[in-house]
């Protein structure tokens, strides 16, 4: 158990493992083979996965003299060198467009960001009452949830809100925020949102609609006396953890309130199930945080192609199909380690796809079944099986890794726009200095989607706003592929997030003076 956990008897965390699987497995067996698009003989399944390892290796092996850039030593244990890629032209226009939209809607205010997106959208529409019945007319609902949202999204707070000349009082926007306003309703709100964006876009601006995302997380403050909130070892400070899942194009498609210890492979991977929106995912980019050999044996399982940018790649091995190969792949010598073990993979094979069905059925939380996955549990058959699995995977991603430095540089600018989508975070959740001020969960969850909600809803208007700009034939032709590839809607020099400033010097505060004599 780790720092601030709890052991609950009969919790489902910490129940018989058994338990996390599904129990009509057996009779449903087909239809579970099929919902993973994976063959139910293991035999099938590993010859697949020897003939795609072996074509990996060889296009390696044959090509690996003619990449200038990447090299294979004999340095220490085997060493793998790969030169950091050359900076892409600088777009040159997109600062003219920039100014373009600047001047079009200078100083946007963000509150009306988020109205304009709702009235276009009705995303509010998602939010039902908790109660029997709605005695208030859906209007002034409509009205009350775009300012209960706002404050929670921005952080600052209902009471600040409230004093904004709207009409609406600080007890109308926490009755709202009481009934209306819940996780489930704002993950539906999210997706209603997110879907809106990629039917609007157009083609030839933003490019054929993706099947990528990337995924990273961010630390945010909070209070401390509650059971979410620890110190990060890496980035220091207490606080928690937000995972991100944003696709190319800036717009996020899922967000979750975690621990700052807790695994980022199983944030990846549940995001990956569980975002409920439109958007089909074939690949994921994450930097080595979000990686290990079993997240890569999992996603082949799940359908999914986990693509890292790994941190310390000198160190990485490339594992043998088969025993008799000692002399194959010269040119890989270096780096070349054991065979494979295919008949753990043979063996354990139903018992690796019976946990990624319960990861596909969520069964039990993503988390609590990955960590029976870890170097406590080496002696784990299953474990060990999925650790053979996730080397074969690995080895043939590595190999493509190494070898393309188009696929190098799709990873890298995929992480980037995640990094976009963290600084403007800081932008828009700018009320009481960027912290989680509170001790519910709930309301720290509350506070993590409204933020998502809002963000997205600022994608969702820039988009309209660049199109707009665009539909002009000048200005479209004036746009260089550079400039469309540097393309994004998370803009925000023209937005005002934190209200009107109003100054009168006629006006004075009601302070009566009161001379010292009087004490």
């Amino acid at each position: 158990m780790r720092c601030k956990e709890i052991w609950v008897d009969g919790a489902n965390r910490y129940r018989n493992p058994d338990e996390d699987l599904p129990a009509d497995f057996e009779q449903c067996r087909e239809e579970n083979y099929k919902a993973i698009k994976q063959p139910m003989e293991a035999d099938v399944f590993i010859e697949e996965l020897i003939l795609a390892m072996k074509s990996a290796l060889e296009r390696l092996n044959n090509g690996i003299p003619k990449k200038p850039r990447v090299k294979i030593t004999t340095k220490g244990n085997g060493w793998i060198s790969v030169s950091p890629l050359d900076p892409q032209p600088e777009p040159v226009n997109l600062t003219r467009l920039k100014a373009e939209v600047q001047r079009r809607w200078p100083m946007t205010s963000l509150l009306d960001i988020r109205k304009e997106a709702d009235l276009r959208i009705l995303f509010t529409d998602q939010f039902k009452t908790v109660a029997v019945r709605e005695a208030i007319d859906r209007a002034t609902i409509q009205k009350r949830l775009i300012l209960a949202l706002y404050g929670l999204g921005t952080n600052t707070g209902l009471k600040r809100i409230s004093a904004g000349e709207h009409g609406e009082s600080h007890k109308d926007l926490q009755y709202i925020r009481r009934k209306f306003i819940h996780k489930d309703n704002l993950r539906n709100a999210i997706a209603e949102v997110v879907n809106a964006i990629m039917n609007i876009r157009r083609q030839e601006i933003w490019g054929e609609g993706t099947t990528s995302c990337a995924s990273d997380s961010k630390k945010f403050g909070a209070w401390d006396q509650n059971l979410m909130t620890e110190w990060h070892i890496r980035y220091h400070g207490r606080g928690v953890m937000i995972y991100w899942h944003v696709e190319k194009n800036s717009t996020c498609i899922y967000s979750q309130l975690k621990t700052c210890s807790s695994s980022e492979v199983a944030a990846m991977i549940e995001g990956l199930l569980r975002h409920y929106t439109d958007m089909e995912i074939e690949k994921n980019f994450v930097d080595s945080h979000g990686q290990s050999e079993v997240a890569f044996a999992f996603c082949h399982l799940l359908g999914f192609q986990l693509m890292p940018r790994l941190k310390a790649i000198h160190a990485q091995k490339l594992y043998r199909p088969e025993t008799r190969m000692t002399e194959a792949y010269p040119n890989l010598q270096p780096v070349l380690t054991r065979p494979i073990n295919w008949g753990l993979i043979r063996q354990q094979y139903d018992q690796m796809v019976k946990y990624a069905t319960a990861l596909r059925l969520g069964t039990a939380e993503t988390e609590a079944i990955l960590k029976r996955f870890t170097r406590n549990n080496l002696k784990h058959p299953t474990y060990q099986a999925l650790g053979e699995l996730g080397k074969v995977v690995k080895t043939k991603f590595l190999c493509e890794y190494l070898g393309s430095e188009e696929l190098r540089r799709e990873i890298n600018e995929g992480l980037n726009v995640v990094e976009n989508w963290n600084s403007a975070n800081s932008f828009i959740f700018f009320g009481k200095g960027g912290e989680i001020a509170t001790n519910r969960i709930e309301d720290q969850e509350i506070a993590v989607l409204s933020l998502h909600l809002l963000q997205n809803c600022l994608v969702y208007v820039n988009t309209l706003m660049l199109q707009q700009i665009l539909a002009d034939k000048k200005w479209f032709d004036l746009m260089t592929k550079e400039d469309l590839r540097a393309l994004t809607p998370l803009i925000y020099l023209h937005v005002n997030p934190y209200g009107t400033f109003k100054l009168d010097m006629s006006e004075r505060l009601s302070i009566e003076h009161v001379s010292i004599a009087n004490y």
